[in-house]
């Protein structure tokens, strides 16, 4: 019970589904079934009598009633018309959570009793959560095993971004409560990432001043209309890098969801590895870091431009980035994990990249992947790099427990969960990794395309040729031999044989080295020989001969 009001107040109940709760509270695997077992469910119904008991015997003047409504895990808080709604706690933690789905629409349900005056709610609310908890501590004690993981401190030169108090552009009274609640719930959100400061009061000494970004807005009503102006403004210069609008309407969500919703979408849009604020001006930046001798926070941002171009390039500089940073800051696990990722890049990406065959740059990768683990074991960036070597040197295993853990470190990291979701369906866990594959890109999850191509797969795993072709255009081939490998395989599974023919050729032409490894190289990628062999029927049905698998 503890686990889901938690998640419900720090606006997470999207993600409080069966899946979710067993791998977080009773510490089940990846492969969790909720038809099979059936776990969350006896132990929510034993909640649900719980609270129906508390409320008869013990709770009948609690200024707050919680209850758990069937079908679902979304606790739903009934409350005194004139007393404030329940404040959202300061999460100085992270909870755990390792999966969640695309079709939840869930979030925190909110009524009023239209009864006596009491405005202690909070505290009747903790009480409540005491009394539930007590009655299922020894539970709870056993079924977690485990504690929860806290996030690493900030770089101390992470990018700094000061949240200003919204405006208001409206004399209606409950302007005032949304445009704060907004800021706040910004703030929570921001605070979650690793990868920057936030600076929650800008309006004492000299923080705003000093801090790279400004976080401005206001708030506009117009009836039950609700309309929030956001930007992003660089301070050095006073350059808007991003700006937009989110629109709400009062009569269809309450004003805590409004907050939350439009809160998560500013967050992700200007904090996420790909946000606007570390694809703001890279070259400026790098250049004034430079000059103050401070090469290791210019790294991020040139990640970040190098995974949406991913030419050879950019990958020799920011792989000369990484190594300076390292030398500078050993001890920096964030420099260490990207290092690996760009080692790594070697071996996936390296039809598009060009670069040679070598187990040296796998035996890179895992180094420094090792070295990031020792020095931030529970960092999520560092267990997604952890995740990737062990996933291409084939250890499934232990791949999928670094991908559980990244989740669980930081849920909100969209990127993290987007390439868990792909190594779990790669792994053959194709419902569950597909849909996490779905989160990621309905929260414009980066680099462009990447999950697009996951969805291909995932369609054509499924037998959909149709919906595979669809998100393979989409996605687009960029020049990317393996993508268009992929649309080969699903132009031959669809009978598409022109279409097909053109692909063969561009491959025989541009990537004639694939062609002649296409069995290793798909090996790498799909783990279950079933999952292999759909492919390379596809690609038969194209005209491609491939290799009979080996004799060992």
């Amino acid at each position: 019970m503890e686990f889901v009001v938690n998640e419900t107040l720090a606006g997470r109940a999207g993600f409080l589904k069966a899946f979710t709760i067993a791998n977080v509270v009773f510490g089940r695997e990846a492969s969790f079934d909720p038809q099979n077992d059936p776990v969350v469910r006896i132990e929510a119904g034993r909640i649900r009598k719980a609270l129906e008991r508390y409320y008869l015997v013990a709770g009948q003047a609690d200024e707050v009633i919680i209850t758990l409504p069937k079908g679902g895990y979304v606790p739903h808080f009934e409350y005194f018309r004139d007393a404030p709604a329940p404040p959202r706690p300061k999460d100085d933690r992270k909870n755990i959570q390792t999966a969640a789905f695309p079709d939840q629409t869930d979030s925190p349900r909110v009524t009023h009793r239209p009864t006596q005056t009491n405005t202690r709610l909070w505290t009747g609310l903790l009480a409540v959560l005491i009394l539930l908890l007590l009655a299922l501590a020894s539970a709870l004690f056993f079924a977690r095993g485990g504690t929860r993981i806290r996030p690493p401190p900030s770089a101390a030169l992470a990018p700094t971004v000061a949240v200003e108090v919204f405006a208001e552009s409206s004399l209606i009274d409950s302007n005032a409560d949304i445009a704060r609640g907004l800021r706040d719930d910004i703030i929570g959100q921001l605070a979650q990432s690793d990868d920057l400061v936030v600076v929650a009061d800008p309006s004492t000494g000299d923080h705003a001043a000093v801090a790279d970004y400004a976080l401005q807005g206001n708030i506009q009503m117009d009836g039950s209309r609700f309309r929030s102006v956001a930007r992003l403004v660089r301070q050095t210069d006073g350059a808007v890098i991003w700006a937009n609008n989110f629109d709400a309407d009062l009569r269809a969500q309450s004003k805590l969801e409004i907050q939350t919703n439009v809160a998560g979408q500013i967050a992700g849009a200007i904090a996420r590895p790909n946000g606007a604020m570390f694809q703001a001006e890279t070259a400026v930046v790098a250049q004034s870091a430079r000059e103050a001798n401070q090469e290791a926070p210019v790294c991020a941002p040139l990640y970040s431009s190098y995974i949406e171009t991913m030419t050879a390039k950019n990958n020799g500089a920011v792989r000369e980035c990484l190594q300076q940073a390292i030398r500078q800051r050993p001890d920096n696990a964030t420099s260490w994990a990207l290092l690996s990722l760009v080692y790594l890049d070697e071996v996936r990406f390296r039809y598009k990249l060009g670069t040679p065959s070598s187990a040296e740059a796998l035996a890179l990768a895992a180094a420094a992947a090792q070295r990031a683990a020792s020095l931030a074991p529970d960092n999520a960036r560092v267990l997604r790099a952890v995740m990737l070597v062990n996933f291409f040197q084939g250890d499934i295993e232990k791949a999928l427990a670094a991908g559980t853990a990244a989740y669980a470190a930081n849920p909100d990291d969209v990127e993290v969960a987007g390439e868990y979701g792909l190594r779990l369906a790669m792994s053959g866990k194709w419902q569950s990794g597909c849909e996490l594959i779905s989160i990621a890109l309905a929260k414009n999850a980066g680099p462009r395309g990447y999950y697009e191509a996951g969805m291909a797969m995932c369609a054509l795993m499924r037998g959909d040729s149709e919906a595979a072709e669809e998100w393979s255009r989409i996605a687009g081939l960029d020049g990317n031999p393996m993508r268009h490998l992929a649309l080969l395989s699903i132009l031959g599974a669809a009978g598409k044989m022109d279409e097909a023919k053109l692909e063969r050729d561009w491959l025989r032409t541009h990537a004639p080295a694939l062609m002649t490894n296409i069995r290793q190289e798909i090996s790498l990628r799909l783990q279950r020989p079933e999952d292999q062999e759909k492919f390379f029927d596809g690609l038969r049905a194209a005209g491609v001969a491939v290799d009979p698998p080996s004799e060992e």
